[in-house]
């Protein structure tokens, strides 16, 4: 018997072992790697989309991306304008925590955490193998109601700067910031009242965090947010299914809701029909085109050099992330066909700003003047860019490392890619007609080296991309997808509006209203054309009258150039009657023939802010005030928007520090680009928008002696990798 019953049982364990394992080798399972479980771009089906925000910890860093740098954890600085890395962001935590003022204080917040960049004669000095120029962060803090703007110094320890800044508005938001801001709705009983009241699920909410701007109203004094909430049931596009006339108003450091606006309860939330853009749910998906790619049978022709050391044909840039602009391309150099040495041509580029206003008064709306930099962060808002579809095969990823509220050093995973792109265009051309025998043909392919990143603010996606070509021009594109900001009516048809009525927009769908708006964006160009000192020239065209009987002709176009002497002569507004070109130019550096070096700016289709100058928001925007400003460099001065952008009032400024009118001619002048866009929106933007883009180019003006491309050869059929055709059908 008991050899019976110990059979039985051994009989019994081996069933039980054996289930344990089948069942433990079938089950859904995290990866064994703690990096991929938090890491949603890389293993996205463990990642809710009702999540907050929640930024990966560089320890847990993880993407399979290919062409991608060396894991931050291990980067060290290589030169002077590489970011912070995650050892010195640990470190700059580790300092400021025990600085007095944060030490004594309840709570105190990083807003941000950059490099502070070295001064610019040192870095211009600087060359590769020379010691590694002092390291110090950047650090504005928010401490008891004030804000700080530390300078911390790596080296030393200390903090050695520490300056409270006039209450001109307030930091940027950090992610913590906005995650605090869409939970403090669901604590409060009367907003829970409301949603219940008007039929919704508290389930199915998805609230966001709107800045506020700045009105002269009770919001002055202290840091708040406006929350506005949507409907998720039945859709991912929730922004489409807006609880329009609900707006409160948010405390960010109390967490509090403290007012409740509700004047929409007549409003329908419209429907989740048709609304969903992801290809999954598509009912009848179109494949119109077969895959198409650029094959580099030999790989790239750019190298990245100690990860933020960019080559390509003749150009060489320093190329990094931030938090704020997103991008930073700095030192920008082209190898002189001729000469062979490399020449300066910009010292930084980046978005600085960009202001986005909608046309709507009503309460709701009249306060949505967003700017995205200054108060979410371009940076902080870019997201992990698609391979093969943002970016093609053989594109190169960056991420981006930045700080959280408290320090902590996280990661924004292929938040930049750098490609080689070719379209088919033509770099020059020439074929001889007939008529004079020469049977002459000679093209040149376009090719052209794209640094892109991808920014989603909320609804709304920007994908700027730096454009370098062999011929030594800088294309800056901006392009605008993702989702409408959406307004929620009673209105199915137009036919049902009064004459009378305003809607402030376009019926989209049933009950959903497109509202009119704007996007501005200025870019910062510290241009340092041969040498840093350099002056702006208007070159105007005008028309000249002919004397009786000198020509057959009655009139011809003259270009008559001027130098601006001082800010306000670089103040410029684009009329189409009255064109012109402006330059940038170093006077002390000559061509063979005498012309002095230049680059000058072509401007795209752009458009001009019609606000009024004294309504709230233009003052805050003010810079969309003209298409260029031309400002003598001051490293203070880098935010279009003022350094402290959310409820600022405008009185730091991009517009208030050119009208001190100083001195640019024969200067170290940073130019200022505004790129701009009008948008009416119409039903094709529904329930996605199909990206539309616009431009302008830095072209180099006598800045070669000849065209620099001239001897680049033509592609042969043996150049090109040669690929199978698919079978005919």
């Amino acid at each position: 018997m008991e050899g019976r019953n110990l059979l039985r049982f051994l009989f019994f364990l081996v069933i039980v072992v054996f289930l344990l394992l089948f069942t433990w080798d079938n089950l859904p399972y995290l990866p064994y790697n703690k990096a991929e479980l938090l890491d949603c771009a890389a293993f996205s089906p463990w990642c809710s989309s009702k999540s907050k925000s929640k930024p990966n910890p560089i320890t847990n860093a993880f993407n399979p991306t290919r062409n991608r740098r060396r894991q931050p954890s291990s980067d060290t600085p290589h030169h002077p304008l590489d970011p912070l890395t995650v050892q010195e962001f640990e470190r700059v935590r580790t300092i400021v925590s025990s600085h007095a003022p944060l030490k004594a204080s309840a709570g105190y917040t990083l807003q941000a955490v950059a490099l502070e960049e070295p001064e610019k004669p040192m870095v211009l000095r600087w060359k590769k193998g020379d010691p590694m120029l002092p390291r110090r962060a950047s650090v504005l803090a928010f401490v008891k109601g004030e804000s700080h703007l530390l300078a911390v110094d790596l080296e030393s320890g200390r903090v050695t700067r520490d300056d409270v800044l006039a209450p001109s508005g307030f930091p940027m938001m950090t992610v913590a910031d906005m995650n605090a801001a869409t939970a403090a709705p669901l604590s409060d009983g009367n907003f829970n009242r409301t949603i219940i009241e008007r039929g919704i699920d508290l389930a199915d909410l998805a609230c966001l965090p709107l800045s506020t701007g700045w009105f002269g109203r009770s919001e002055e004094k202290r840091r708040v947010v406006k929350v506005q909430c949507y409907s998720l049931k039945g859709t991912a596009n929730f922004y489409m299914r807006p609880i329009e006339g609900l707006t409160l108003l948010v405390d960010l450091d109390s967490k509090r809701v403290v007012e409740i606006s509700d004047r929409g309860k007549n409003i329908p939330i419209p429907n989740a029909a048709n609304t969903d853009y992801r290809y999954s749910a598509q009912n009848k998906p179109m494949n119109l085109l077969n895959p198409i790619s650029m094959e580099q049978a030999k790989g790239p022709s750019f190298t990245v050099e100690d990860d933020h050391l960019i080559k390509w044909a003749n150009w060489e840039f320093h190329l990094k992330a931030d938090s704020r602009a997103g991008v930073i391309i700095s030192r920008v150099m082209f190898r002189d066909p001729d000469t062979g040495f490399l020449r300066n041509v910009m010292y930084k580029g980046l978005t600085s700003e960009l202001f986005v206003p909608y046309m709507d008064p009503t309460d709701a709306w009249y306060f949505k003047t967003y700017m995205d930099a200054g108060e979410y962060g371009f940076g902080l808002t870019a997201m992990p860019l698609d391979p093969l579809n943002d970016c093609p095969r053989n594109a190169y990823y960056m991420d981006g490392v930045f700080a959280a509220a408290d320090g902590t050093p996280f990661l924004q995973s292929n938040m930049i890619c750098v490609f080689e792109s070719y379209a088919g265009d033509i770099g020059w051309r020439h074929a001889e007609s007939p008529i004079t025998d020469m049977g002459i043909r000679e093209v040149r392919p376009k090719v052209t080296l794209v640094v892109r990143m991808a920014a989603s603010v909320a609804n709304y996606d920007y994908i700027v991309d730096w454009i370098f070509q062999t011929d030594g021009l800088i294309r800056i594109k901006v392009g605008l997808s993702g989702i409408l900001m959406v307004k929620g009516s009673p209105y199915v048809n137009m036919n049902q509006v009064p004459r009378e009525e305003d809607l402030y927009g376009t019926l989209l769908s049933e009950n959903v209203i497109g509202v009119i708006h704007d996007h501005f964006l200025s870019f910062y160009l510290d241009m340092d054309v041969d040498g840093p000192d350099n002056s702006f020239v208007k070159v105007n065209l005008e028309k000249q009258m002919v004397a009786d009987g000198e020509t057959p002709r009655m009139s011809f176009l003259k270009a008559t150039r001027k130098v601006a002497k001082t800010e306000k002569d670089a103040q410029i507004k684009f009329k189409l009657d009255e064109p012109a070109e402006f330059h940038v130019i170093n006077p002390s550096k000559k061509t063979r023939v005498g012309n002095p070096v230049g680059y000058k700016v072509v401007a795209g289709g752009t458009a001009a802010s019609l606000l009024d100058h004294g309504d709230p928001p233009q003052k805050r925007g003010a810079f969309t005030n003209n298409q260029i400003w031309v400002t003598p460099y001051n490293r203070s001065e880098q935010w279009a928007g003022g350094l402290l952008v959310s409820q600022s009032q405008g009185v730091d400024t991009l517009a208030v520090w050119s009208d001190r009118n100083r001195a640019i001619e024969n200067k170290d002048i940073v130019l200022w680009y505004t790129l701009g866009f009008h948008h009416i929106p119409c039903q094709e933007d529904f329930p996605i928008m199909p990206t539309v883009s616009s431009s302008f180019d830095l072209k180099p003006v006598n800045f070669f002696e000849s065209n620099p491309i001239l001897r680049i050869p033509p592609y042969a059929e043996n150049d090109l990798p040669i690929c199978k055709p698919a079978a005919s059908a």
